[in-house]
């Protein structure tokens, strides 16, 4: 073919710039699909079974979360603490900020008396206002 248009091995054009566009849809989307699973991925990361329930509130912005397994080992965050380790943290907590709230994450085979004993400490270092977390019905 002499001198004819769109025949294999006549691309002579040079790239001189990437498009970018593409790779920012895939960033943004890869970014949204992250936000909305990564909260779905850290509850399930210590399992506990909250109890049911036909009201709840969602809170946002809580420094101090307390998770307890059903067989009373205490998380906060994703470390395993004691209940002086949760004092220590609720005191560091309360002197940035004096009106913070802690929620329980409780098991719903949790022994009443562990849940009685974290919300004890909680108010023996200076923190009353926390709530237990439960799982609402639809």
């Amino acid at each position: 073919m002499a001198g004819g248009s769109g025949g294999f091995g006549q691309d002579d054009d040079v790239i001189s710039g990437i498009n970018v566009t593409p790779l920012v849809d895939v960033v943004l989307v890869l970014l949204v699909i992250f936000m909305i699973t990564a909260p779905a991925i850290y509850q399930t990361a210590i399992q506990v079974e909250l109890p049911s329930a036909k009201t709840g509130d969602q809170r946002a912005d809580t420094p101090l979360e307390v998770s307890v397994t059903k067989d009373g080992e205490m998380t906060l965050g994703k470390a395993v603490v004691s209940l002086d380790q949760i004092r220590a943290k609720v005191k560091e907590v309360i002197a940035s900020k004096p009106d913070a709230t802690a929620i329980i994450h409780a098991d719903r085979a949790t022994a009443h008396g562990r849940v009685v004993e974290i919300m004890d400490t909680l108010r023996d270092a200076g923190l009353f206002r926390f709530a237990l977390s439960v799982k609402t019905k639809n």
